[in-house]
């Protein structure tokens, strides 16, 4: 197995441990598209760990513009020794992908280290877009499409964000307690909801009708953006599409699961089953005439 081909199976690794509903969505991609976003994954996660899971002793800062430092030689086309990077480069050559949408998602890596809550949605919306609809940008050459690339480029963007939306919907007890609150505030307040009260109910395992009505006006809000995504389905690529429609299934299956656990989700993790998330994957599979590749 040759060193490329060793960079692409550590980065599809990293892929399958951290990110198992998108991985499961992976598998119904043609074998050609699976390595370059397992790639794009690979790196995502590297900068995730940086800023979120520094080592004793470690500046989270130094870390990003290393990290910076690196994209930049490998956009010079030196030589990489980190696995993840040697996929990376290749996948950026092969598909030929904007610098620009790398430096705009480590630009929003760096906002978590210094910005800790977003008033309105507006300001957050420059955080997702470096976080998270850059993402679905660098994967539509990955995917391809049958149309011009800017034409599928908004729904893209938009799958993106609501993936990331959702996250930060599920995650917030885990992001107050690294002290940021990605929902905006002005949203939260307008139900009578504020930082202080999350804390409360999360430390005391307690509910309150507030957090829950705010809760709800904000999948609303998610949902909207998944159906703005959905439309952008059929612009892809035939053989990309299942993964896609999966993808953007499991993730809004998340809101359901919310919804369904009556928006507790400050004092546990809501996910949706495996046996589900296997079912949804092998019924597009199926849809499509696949079966889940490896």
């Amino acid at each position: 197995m040759t060193q490329l081909e060793n960079a692409y199976r550590d980065c599809r690794r990293i892929n399958a441990q951290h990110g198992k509903t998108f991985f499961l969505a992976t598998r119904l991609l043609p074998a050609n598209a699976r390595p370059g976003t397992h790639a794009l994954y690979g790196f995502a996660r590297i900068a995730d760990e940086v800023v979120d899971n520094p080592g004793p002793g470690s500046d989270p800062a130094a870390g990003l513009a290393a990290l910076e430092r690196r994209l930049g030689t490998l956009f010079e086309g030196q030589p990489q020794t980190d696995p993840v990077l040697i996929a990376l480069a290749d996948t950026i050559r092969r598909y030929e992908l904007d610098r620009g949408l790398f430096e705009a998602f480590l630009r929003s890596m760096r906002m978590d280290l210094t910005v800790t809550e977003y008033e309105t949605f507006a300001a957050l919306g420059e955080y997702t877009y470096g976080s998270a609809s850059v993402i679905g940008l660098l994967m539509l050459p990955i995917l391809g499409t049958v149309v011009p690339q800017r034409e599928a480029a908004p729904s893209a963007g938009a799958l993106g964000e609501a993936f990331q939306l959702t996250n930060f919907l599920r995650d917030i007890g885990e992001d107050l307690d690294r002290g940021r609150l990605y929902l905006p505030v002005a949203e939260l307040a307008a139900f009578g909801v504020d930082r202080d009260l999350l804390m409360w109910c999360r430390v005391r395992g307690r509910r309150d009708p507030r957090v829950r009505r705010a809760l709800a006006s904000l999948v609303a809000h998610a949902r909207a953006i998944y159906r703005r995504a959905e439309v952008g389905i059929p612009l892809l690529r035939k053989e990309s599409r299942p993964c896609v429609r999966t993808a953007l299934v499991l993730y809004r299956g998340i809101l359901d699961e919310i919804v369904r656990r009556d928006y507790d989700v400050l004092t546990r993790r809501v996910s949706v089953p495996k046996g589900r998330r296997l079912l949804t994957a092998a019924a597009y599979a199926a849809g499509a005439g696949l079966g889940l590749r490896s």
